[in-house]
Protein backbone atom coordinates (compact mmCIF):
# COMPACT_ATOMS: atom_id res chain seq x y z
CA UNK A 1 0.00 0.00 0.00
CA UNK A 2 3.01 2.18 0.91
CA UNK A 3 4.77 2.03 -2.55
CA UNK A 4 1.13 2.11 -4.11
CA UNK A 5 0.53 6.01 -3.19
CA UNK A 6 4.39 7.11 -2.73
CA UNK A 7 3.76 10.40 -4.09
CA UNK A 8 0.95 11.38 -1.32
CA UNK A 9 3.56 10.40 1.70
CA UNK A 10 6.43 12.56 -0.26
CA UNK A 11 3.11 15.34 0.14
CA UNK A 12 2.29 14.63 3.61
CA UNK A 13 6.40 14.74 4.36
CA UNK A 14 7.04 18.01 2.74
CA UNK A 15 3.89 19.60 4.17
CA UNK A 16 4.99 18.37 7.18
CA UNK A 17 8.22 19.74 7.21
CA UNK A 18 7.42 23.21 5.80
CA UNK A 19 4.70 23.94 8.32
CA UNK A 20 7.62 22.82 11.26
CA UNK A 21 9.84 24.94 9.62
CA UNK A 22 7.61 27.54 10.04
CA UNK A 23 6.15 27.51 13.13
CA UNK A 24 9.42 26.45 15.18
CA UNK A 25 12.13 28.76 13.84
CA UNK A 26 12.88 32.37 14.59
CA UNK A 27 15.23 33.07 11.18
CA UNK A 28 12.62 34.69 9.06
CA UNK A 29 14.85 32.75 6.21
CA UNK A 30 14.08 29.76 7.88
CA UNK A 31 10.53 30.93 8.11
CA UNK A 32 10.45 31.42 4.00
CA UNK A 33 12.11 28.06 3.12
CA UNK A 34 9.11 26.60 5.45
CA UNK A 35 6.47 28.13 3.36
CA UNK A 36 8.69 27.27 -0.10
CA UNK A 37 8.53 23.40 1.22
CA UNK A 38 4.62 24.44 1.98
CA UNK A 39 4.25 25.56 -1.69
CA UNK A 40 5.85 23.02 -3.36
CA UNK A 41 3.31 20.06 -1.26
CA UNK A 42 0.65 21.73 -2.29
CA UNK A 43 1.62 21.88 -6.23
CA UNK A 44 2.81 18.31 -6.12
CA UNK A 45 -0.74 17.81 -4.68
CA UNK A 46 -2.31 19.03 -7.16
CA UNK A 47 0.13 17.05 -9.98
CA UNK A 48 -0.60 14.19 -8.58
CA UNK A 49 -4.36 14.18 -8.24
CA UNK A 50 -4.59 15.76 -12.08
CA UNK A 51 -2.63 12.13 -13.41
CA UNK A 52 -5.39 9.17 -14.48
CA UNK A 53 -3.95 6.01 -15.05
CA UNK A 54 -3.97 5.03 -18.81
CA UNK A 55 -5.09 8.77 -19.51
CA UNK A 56 -3.67 10.40 -22.60
CA UNK A 57 -2.65 13.82 -23.59
CA UNK A 58 -6.08 15.84 -24.40
CA UNK A 59 -5.95 15.83 -27.94
CA UNK A 60 -9.08 14.54 -29.26
CA UNK A 61 -9.19 11.37 -31.86
CA UNK A 62 -11.70 9.62 -33.21
CA UNK A 63 -11.58 6.37 -30.77
CA UNK A 64 -14.92 6.58 -28.51
CA UNK A 65 -13.02 4.63 -25.25
CA UNK A 66 -10.13 6.69 -25.24
CA UNK A 67 -9.45 7.84 -21.48
CA UNK A 68 -8.00 11.79 -21.33
CA UNK A 69 -6.70 13.58 -18.47
CA UNK A 70 -7.86 16.64 -17.30
CA UNK A 71 -5.60 19.64 -18.32
CA UNK A 72 -6.70 22.11 -15.68
CA UNK A 73 -4.78 21.22 -12.59
CA UNK A 74 -1.89 21.40 -14.44
CA UNK A 75 -2.21 24.93 -16.02
CA UNK A 76 -3.94 25.92 -12.40
CA UNK A 77 -0.44 24.66 -10.64
CA UNK A 78 2.15 26.32 -13.16
CA UNK A 79 -0.46 29.78 -12.82
CA UNK A 80 0.30 29.10 -8.93
CA UNK A 81 4.19 28.49 -9.63
CA UNK A 82 4.69 31.63 -10.71
CA UNK A 83 2.20 33.57 -7.87
CA UNK A 84 4.85 31.64 -5.30
CA UNK A 85 8.14 33.20 -7.00
CA UNK A 86 6.74 36.30 -6.83
CA UNK A 87 5.36 35.84 -2.97
CA UNK A 88 8.89 34.64 -2.27
CA UNK A 89 10.59 37.29 -4.11
CA UNK A 90 8.33 40.06 -1.98
CA UNK A 91 8.92 37.63 1.05
CA UNK A 92 12.76 37.78 1.02
CA UNK A 93 12.97 41.86 0.04
CA UNK A 94 11.03 42.31 3.27
CA UNK A 95 13.12 40.57 5.11
CA UNK A 96 15.99 42.56 3.83
CA UNK A 97 14.46 45.64 4.64
CA UNK A 98 14.02 44.42 8.34
CA UNK A 99 17.63 43.60 8.05
CA UNK A 100 18.31 46.55 7.42
CA UNK A 101 16.01 48.71 9.52
CA UNK A 102 16.87 46.49 12.79
CA UNK A 103 20.28 44.85 11.79
CA UNK A 104 18.89 41.21 12.71
CA UNK A 105 16.53 38.89 11.16
CA UNK A 106 15.62 37.18 14.10
CA UNK A 107 11.58 37.13 14.91
CA UNK A 108 12.77 36.82 18.98
CA UNK A 109 15.73 39.91 18.94
CA UNK A 110 13.31 42.10 16.82
CA UNK A 111 10.00 41.29 19.14
CA UNK A 112 12.24 42.27 22.39
CA UNK A 113 13.41 45.00 20.51
CA UNK A 114 9.27 46.49 19.59
CA UNK A 115 9.09 46.20 23.89
CA UNK A 116 11.59 47.59 25.03
CA UNK A 117 10.59 50.61 22.76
Amino acid sequence: MFFDHYSYWIVIILFVIGLYTVMSRSNLIKKMIGLSLFQISVFLFYITMGKIEGGTAPILVDAPDTVYSNPLPHVLILTAIVVGVATTALGLSLVVRIKETYDTIDEDEIRDMEDVK
